[in-house]
């Protein structure tokens, strides 16, 4: 029984691929809505396998399987190449600013999962920009599609960039400053993500508001936590 349990969180956790691959099939034929909907399924999969992966002690019980590896497949597909195929058909942009666009995130993200220390000392923090290509084009397509093409060259260069550089991004669920805050700035972030494509090509100011708003908390925590060097050394 403790197996089949065990057994049982590899294949939820594997069902995030599955969603992704609905998504990649939903950009091929313009659906960027659905796609942008089956992307935030893998993203709450992705949320809740490690807490069943806990409960069912997948680590001692299935000692062979490792669900860190099955995790980086998983999420590579849906943080990178997904979101990178999203941006190369959605987003209006010449051939080849957006193809540099796509193979920066890809290269970044690539070289981010083979780095250690992608974690802080404390647990607390992301060392570098992690690889959230997903809601870096989400936020691309569905909040700010009218930005010029030279910003959004910029931000997607920047974002790659800071993969690498010793910024501290907030680990939402294993506390940190302001953590209340940081926790609700989280929900309204994804909320206001379903909200967004819902309403999805209609504009809805009030969703983007909250969407900038919860996205600007994060850059001044992440200025904030960097400054400070709270947890700087790596695990």
């Amino acid at each position: 029984m403790q197996k089949f349990a065990a057994w049982s969180v590899h294949v939820f956790t594997a069902t995030g691929l599955l969603a992704a691959f609905m998504g990649l099939l939903a950009v091929a034929d313009g659906d960027y809505r659905l796609a942008m909907g089956y992307i935030l399924v893998s993203l709450v999969i992705d949320g809740v396998d490690g807490t069943f992966a806990r409960m069912a002690r997948v680590g001692e019980v299935l000692p062979r399987v490792s669900g860190k590896t099955i995790d980086y497949v998983i999420d590579f597909f849906s943080y990178a190449i997904l979101p990178a195929y999203l941006f190369y058909e959605a987003i209006d942009l010449a051939y080849w600013p957006r193809l540099l666009c796509c193979f920066a995130m890809l290269l970044s993200a690539a070289l981010y999962y083979g780095k250690e220390g992608m974690v802080s000392a404390s647990g607390q923090h992301f060392v570098g920009f992690p690889a959230l290509w997903n809601m870096v084009v989400y936020v691309l397509v569905f909040v700010v599609p009218w930005l010029p093409g030279w910003a959004m060259i910029g931000l997607v260069l920047a974002f790659a960039l800071m993969h690498f550089l010793p910024v501290l991004f907030a680990y939402p669920s294993r506390g940190g400053r302001w953590w209340i805050l940081t926790l609700v700035a989280t929900v309204a972030f994804i909320v206001s993500a379903v909200m967004n494509v819902w309403y999805y090509p209609e504009p809805s100011p009030l969703w983007r508001g909250v969407c900038l708003v919860a996205s600007g908390y994060y850059a001044v925590l992440a200025a904030v936590d960097t400054y400070s060097g709270d947890g700087a050394q790596v695990e």
